[in-house]
C-alpha cells in the first residue's frame, strides 16, 4: 500500500514540475474540442401521441378479424412513412418545398425526412410519433418550428391518405374479385356442360345419377339399408309366426246348426293361410309353408272323424288379430326382398358397365374432379367478395380503425442533441486528463528521480542520503508569481468553461 502511494507522489509531483506542459496541452485539447463541440449542429425534436385501435363494436361476422385489425395497426407504420406521404408533406410545408425544386432535390429531401421521423409504441395502440430536423440552413427556432410543422402535417396526412386509401382498395379488390368470379362461373358452366353431355351419351342406359363410381356407393349404401330392415322384418314375422302357434285359432262356443266346429274348422282356417301364402309367392320350400303343411296332415284326420255333434265352436279373436298382423309383417318381408333383389341387380350392371368401359369411367372421374376443383374455386372467391365488400360497408360507416391524437406535436426550446453542456463538460476533463498524461510522458523520459528510493531503485546502489533544496528569497518570490500566473491561466481555462455554459443557456432561453 505504501509503494502505491508513493508511486501516486511520484507521480503528482512530476506532473507538477512540468504544469506549464500540461497546461498547455489542457488548454490545446480544450480549444479543440469546444470548437467541434459547437460544429455540432442542434437537432429539433417534436413529438406527438396518438392512440390508434380497432373498432371493437363490429363483430367478427361482418367480416373484420382480429387478424385483419392488427394488420390496421402495423399498416400505420407503413403509411405514415411511404414516399407518398413524404411527399406531400414536402410539397406542402414551404421551407422545404424551396429545397426540393429538382426530382433529385425531392428525392434527397425524403430520404432525408423519412430518416429524420421515427414511430415508438409505447404501449399497446399508442405510438409516439416523433420528427427530429436539424441544419438545413435554418436557425435553431426555425428548425424547432420546423419539426412542429412536419409532425402535424405528418398526422393530417396519414390521416387522409389512410381514409381514402382503404375506400380505393376496396374497389379495387372488388372489381378484380368479379374479373375472377366471371372467369370462373365461365369455365364452371363449361364443365357442367360436358359433364352433362357425358351422362346423356354413356349413362342414361344406368339408373340414378352421378358418376358410376358414385351410383355404385348409393347402391351400396341403399343395399345395406335394406338388408338392415328385411332383417328387422324377418325377426318381426318370426315373433308372430311364433305368438300365432301358441294361439287357438277357435274358442269353444254353443253349438249352432249348420257351423263347423272342432278340427273341421282350425283345417279350413290352415288350408285358407297356405293358400294366402302361396298366392304371394312363397314355395314349397319355405319354413312356414312347410309347417302350414304339417299342422294340415297332422289335424286331417280328427276333422275326417269329426261329424261336427257336440259343442260348437267360434273363431278365436285374438288369433284373427296375429293373422292379420303376419299378413302385414308377410307384405313387408315381401317388399324388402324385391328391393334387394333390384339393388343387387343394379349393382351388378355398375360393375360390369365399369369393367367393361374402364376408359368411360376414367373420362368421368376427370370431369368430375375438374368441376368439383373449380365449384370450389368459385365458391372461395364468391366467399372473398362477400367478405371485403361486408368489410369496407363496415369502414365506410363506422370505420375500422380509430385515430385520435392524445398530444399534438410539441414544440421544444431544449435540442434533442447534442447535449452540449455534458459534451463541454466531458471536453474539460479529457483535456486536464491529457495534460496531466503529457507532463507524466515527459517525466517518465527524463533521467531524473523525485525520491532517494527511486534513484536506488534505478542505479541498484545504495543512496546514503539527500540534501534538501534551500530557496532564496527572490526565488520564493519568483515561485510565487510562476504560481499565480499557472493560477490565472488554469482560470482561465476554467472561465471559458463557464462562458460556453452561460452561452449555450442564454441560446436556450432566447428560443421563441
Amino acid at each position: 500500500m505504501q509503494a502505491i502511494l508513493d508511486e501516486i507522489r511520484v507521480g503528482i509531483h512530476a506532473v507538477w514540475r512540468r504544469r506549464w506542459l500540461a497546461l498547455a496541452v489542457a488548454w490545446a485539447i480544450a480549444l479543440v474540442g469546444w470548437l467541434a463541440v459547437s460544429l455540432i449542429p442542434n437537432t429539433y425534436q417534436s413529438v406527438a401521441r396518438v392512440y390508434i385501435t380497432p373498432q371493437s363494436i363490429l363483430p367478427q361476422a361482418v367480416g373484420i378479424s382480429a387478424n385483419d385489425q392488427q394488420q390496421d395497426i402495423d399498416s400505420f407504420r407503413q403509411t405514415l412513412t411511404s414516399a407518398e406521404n413524404l411527399t406531400g408533406v414536402i410539397q406542402s410545408t414551404p421551407a422545404l418545398a424551396r429545397q426540393a425544386r429538382t426530382p433529385r432535390d425531392l428525392a434527397t429531401q425524403v430520404s432525408r425526412l423519412a430518416d429524420a421521423v421515427s414511430i415508438k409504441s409505447t404501449q399497446d395502440n399508442l405510438f409516439d410519433v416523433s420528427v427530429a430536423l436539424s441544419g438545413g440552413g435554418y436557425s435553431d427556432s426555425q428548425n424547432a418550428h420546423l419539426a412542429q410543422t412536419v409532425t402535424q402535417k405528418l398526422l393530417d396526412a396519414f390521416y387522409t391518405s389512410y381514409s381514402a386509401g382503404n375506400a380505393d382498395e376496396a374497389q379495387r379488390s372488388l372489381k378484380f374479385l368479379d374479373a375472377q368470379l366471371a372467369q370462373r362461373g365461365a369455365q364452371l358452366q363449361d364443365a357442367e356442360n360436358k359433364q352433362q353431355a357425358f351422362e346423356a351419351k354413356y349413362m342414361g342406359m344406368l339408373p340414378g345419377t352421378g358418376s358410376i363410381a358414385d351410383r355404385m356407393q348409393t347402391a351400396q349404401g341403399q343395399l345395406q339399408d335394406v338388408e338392415t330392415q328385411l332383417a328387422s322384418a324377418q325377426a318381426a314375422l318370426a315373433a308372430v309366426n311364433g305368438q300365432m302357434a301358441g294361439t287357438p285359432a277357435t274358442i269353444p262356443g254353443v253349438a249352432v246348426p249348420g257351423t263347423v266346429g272342432g278340427p273341421r274348422q282350425q283345417l279350413a282356417q290352415l288350408q285358407g293361410q297356405l293358400a294366402a301364402d302361396q298366392a304371394q309367392g312363397w314355395t314349397d320350400q319355405h319354413p312356414d309353408v312347410i309347417s302350414l303343411k304339417k299342422q294340415i296332415a297332422r289335424i286331417s284326420g280328427a276333422a275326417a272323424a269329426d261329424t261336427g255333434g257336440g259343442a260348437g265352436s267360434q273363431p278365436n279373436p285374438a288369433y284373427l288379430s296375429l293373422r292379420s298382423m303376419q299378413a302385414d309383417k308377410q307384405a313387408t318381408y315381401a317388399a324388402l326382398s324385391t328391393r334387394r333383389a333390384q339393388l343387387q341387380s343394379d349393382l351388378a350392371t355398375f360393375a360390369a358397365k365399369q369393367a367393361g368401359a374402364p376408359e368411360i369411367t376414367a373420362e368421368q372421374a376427370k370431369l368430375s374432379r375438374d368441376h368439383d376443383v373449380l365449384q370450389q374455386q368459385y365458391d372461395k372467391l364468391l366467399q372473398d367478395r362477400e367478405g371485403i365488400k361486408l368489410r369496407a360497408d363496415a369502414q365506410n360507416q363506422d370505420g375500422s380503425v380509430q385515430f385520435r391524437v392524445i398530444a399534438p406535436p410539441s414544440f421544444s426550446k431544449v435540442p434533442a442533441k447534442p447535449m452540449r453542456p455534458l459534451l463541454l463538460t466531458g471536453v474539460l476533463l479529457l483535456a486536464l486528463l491529457g495534460g496531466a498524461a503529457v507532463a507524466f510522458l515527459k517525466h517518465k523520459m527524463q533521467s531524473s528521480y523525485s525520491t532517494p528510493t527511486a534513484l536506488a531503485a534505478a542505479s541498484g546502489l545504495p543512496v546514503l542520503g539527500a540534501v534538501s533544496f534551500v530557496h532564496s528569497a527572490k526565488q520564493k518570490a519568483e515561485a510565487a508569481q510562476q504560481f499565480k500566473w499557472f493560477a490565472g491561466a488554469g482560470g482561465a481555462l476554467v472561465g471559458a468553461f463557464v462562458l460556453l455554459l452561460a452561452v449555450e443557456f442564454v441560446q436556450r432561453g432566447l428560443m421563441a
